[in-house]
């Protein structure tokens, strides 16, 4: 907590999911957060719902892809660690705005990375894009950060794009060392206060609560469950590690163990149990192509960070569950805010141990 006492610290994308969260957590930590993103696109949402603002230093309501604007920002506030979250992640919506979702995540990442170029103040980025980025053949494989890029679709096609454009700007702008640049690789990431459009906890969450019909499309893709803070605390303490040291840049896999690779439908059934649901669910073939396995292989964070998940995918679940039940029965935003509190302390208790 000492390092991030005062450290002005620059998240675009912060009124998102993981923004959330990751504005919670620094807060919690002392740091001096500005804030750069569009209005929050799901209703409700956290950030807004819960009042989050107040957590911030400046709330800046944006587009990434507003070069001049992103530049203005960087240069008043001048930010010692910045945190590019801003992102059009949904592989569905990707299908229907495949330019829209190119622009954002590869134009958006170049406007910052030419912001921060010249900049004089940061000293550490942390790029969020996807396990999605790596060429996924269907052999049901964990995949390392030297593994072949690719893409299926246009979301993933795009973080793809994006790493390899971190890349190129790193080599060719930021060879000062300066500022130290990493990219970032999750898996599916699940706590309260996710609405975003076609998340299948979300959805759960909402049937299994109001006794409504649950649709899931491909049962039976596996995925890596993980708690939002297990990647969000992996993100932060190598955001530490890059600010003394450029040989933690690089591309990075924040994962569980393949222990937390559940099915859609064993999580759909464990929600429906947890809420004691009666709800029905009901299977619906989806026309468009998602991968059916996919898993990170972690060892260089284990190796190098002496990051690792803390959370069973069982456990991960039961928290997300608990936080929308308690958001259901209880409208105060002061006690919601409470609880996301109580799990963040909970879960640093639980790595410092």
């Amino acid at each position: 907590m000492s390092f991030w006492k005062n450290k002005k610290v620059l998240i675009t994308g912060h009124t998102g999911f993981k923004g959330s969260w990751l504005t919670l957590i620094l807060s919690n930590l002392g740091a001096k957060i500005y804030g750069y993103a569009l209005n929050p696109i799901s209703k409700p949402n956290m950030f807004d719902g819960l009042g989050l603002k107040k957590f911030l230093q400046k709330d800046y309501r944006l587009d990434i892809l507003d070069s001049k604007k992103i530049k203005s920002v960087i240069d008043r506030h001048k930010p010692e660690i910045v945190f590019h979250l801003a992102a059009q992640s949904s592989v569905l919506v990707s299908y229907k705005s495949p330019k829209g979702t190119i622009a954002t995540n590869v134009l958006g990442t170049i406007n910052l990375l030419d912001s921060l170029k010249n900049n004089r103040y940061a000293k550490s980025l942390v790029i969020t894009t996807t396990d999605k980025v790596y060429l996924n053949l269907e052999k049901n494989k964990s995949f390392k950060e030297d593994d072949s890029l690719g893409g299926y679709d246009i979301y993933s096609g795009s973080k793809a794009a994006c790493e390899v454009v971190v890349h190129s700007y790193k080599k060719s702008f930021f060879q000062n060392g300066k500022c130290n640049i990493a990219t970032v690789r999750s898996g599916n990431c699940i706590g309260g206060g996710d609405w975003t459009k076609d998340r299948i906890v979300k959805d759960c969450a909402e049937s299994f609560l109001n006794e409504r019909k649950l649709i899931i499309r491909y049962p039976n893709a596996t995925r890596p469950w993980q708690h939002v803070m297990e990647p969000l605390f992996g993100y932060i303490k190598l955001s530490e590690k890059l600010y003394k040291n450029k040989k933690y840049e690089g591309s990075w896999n924040f994962g569980p163990n393949r222990k937390s690779n559940l099915k859609v439908i064993q999580v759909a059934k464990f929600g429906k149990n947890f809420l004691n649901s009666k709800s029905k669910i009901i299977i619906k073939k989806n026309k468009f192509y998602e991968s059916t396995f996919l898993s990170l292989n972690s060892n260089k964070s284990l190796k190098y960070l002496k990051w690792k998940t803390k959370l069973s995918a069982e456990r991960a679940l039961r928290l997300t569950f608990e936080w929308y039940k308690y958001y259901k029965l209880n409208k105060n935003v002061t006690k919601i805010i409470e609880l996301t509190r109580k799990q963040i302390n909970d879960y640093l208790i639980k790595i410092n141990k």
